[in-house]
């Protein structure tokens, strides 16, 4: 057997582009000297360009059949290759006493948003996350306020990190091709180490607001205040979500936590 079978159930596509594979792990140069996790390296046309780049790699794969295939072909990964779930991955287990690493991948169209929201998780480690998913997705992690893609993780991943969308790549480059376009970002982590508010209460007014896009923000907080009680007087309330900055959404959580306090 020379290959692995693409399994629709874990939402495999395998790049076939060496070229694409090869600027893909050239997002991490910068990096070269913190390890990195490559995320569901499926047959390691990305991990042969990371290996060449001399990167300290551990590689996470659900796969047992693409397990077998890089024992087999990649002998230089020998007891790097984590056969389990990246989702269900302790990061901080993996990388103990806050060590800092880079996260890389051609990520599963069907769990890519899970994947950037673990990372998250682990964002005073995680320096650089980049790759490759659906370009849909890749665009909203990117997507500036104002913008119709703009949404729940562009705002929360925002907040800590720099998010660039490098370039898109085409269907026909996957074994089996996608029905829709890919996307490569690169996330950076800025300077923040406090964001100046109440971060579980940030989290839930992105969440919140998000998921009533379609209303003012007026209406869609009103459930975080007590029944009955004032709303905050801020020409803010007036603005839909996707207008907001990641600054104006740290302003309006503490006008919440300051309205919830006072009602």
């Amino acid at each position: 057997m020379n290959s692995v079978r693409p399994k629709k159930a874990l939402g495999q596509h395998f790049l076939t582009d060496l070229g694409i594979a090869e600027k893909i792990a050239d997002t991490l140069k910068e990096f070269k000297g913190l390890p990195v996790m490559e995320v569901g390296p499926g047959m390691g046309v990305l991990t042969q360009f990371l290996l060449k780049d001399g990167h300290d790699i551990l590689v996470a794969e659900i796969d047992s059949e693409s397990v077998d295939y890089l024992n087999r072909e990649f002998p230089d990964l020998k007891g790097r290759i984590l056969h389990r779930d990246f989702l269900a991955t302790d990061l901080a287990e993996i990388y103990p006493d806050g060590r800092k690493f880079c996260v890389i991948g051609n990520y599963p169209y069907n769990i890519s948003s899970q994947i950037f929201f673990h990372v998250l998780d682990y964002k005073d480690q995680v320096v650089c996350c980049s790759g490759m998913l659906q370009r849909e997705v890749a665009e909203r992690l990117a997507a500036k306020p104002g913008g119709k893609d703009r949404g729940i993780l562009s705002v929360l991943l925002q907040a800590w990190y720099n998010v660039e969308y490098l370039f898109t790549v085409p269907e026909h480059v996957f074994n089996p091709p996608p029905k829709v376009k890919s996307g490569v970002i690169k996330m950076t982590r800025n300077s923040v180490t406090d964001l100046g508010c109440d971060e579980k209460l940030f989290k839930t007014v992105v969440k919140t607001t998000f998921g009533q896009r379609r209303k003012t923000l007026r209406n869609s907080l009103r459930g975080l205040f007590p029944p009955g009680a004032p709303l905050p007087d801020s020409p803010m309330l007036a603005l839909r979500p996707e207008q907001l900055s990641v600054e104006q959404f740290i302003e309006l959580t503490n006008i919440v936590e300051s309205g919830r306090k006072s009602s």
